[in-house]
Order: C-alpha cells, then structure tokens, then sequence
C-alpha cells in the first residue's frame, strides 16, 4: 500500500499492486487495473518510487 494525496489535498492509501498506468497529463494521473482513474498532486516519478519501495518491502518479507 501507498500513501498518495488527491488534488484536493485528501491523504489517501493506494494498493500499489492494482496500478496499471501512471501518467502525467498535465496532472498525474493513475490508471488502475478496473479502468478507474485517480488524479493526485505527487509526480509520476513520486508514484513509481512509492511503487517500486512498497513491491522491495513485499518481496523482503517473503524471504
């Protein structure tokens, strides 16, 4: 899971393995696996570090 803040300053909690598209139009805009789109305020760079630390956290549990 990752923490994310919507555009209108919302905190909210993302299951980062239901992402299936980030893109930056001109706001970041995450595309899940269901076809929903969530706008948030972080960069397309922010959203992939979360992504990337949260799936490192994952596989280190798993060993």
């Amino acid at each position: 899971m990752i923490s994310l803040t919507r555009l209108n300053g919302a905190p909210f909690v993302l299951n980062a393995e239901l992402i299936k598209a980030i893109e930056a139009t001109p706001d970041t805009t995450i595309t899940l696996i269901n076809g929903d789109h969530i706008l948030v305020r972080e960069s397309v760079k922010e959203v992939v570090k979360r992504a990337i630390e949260y799936g490192r956290s994952i596989r280190a549990f798993a060993t």
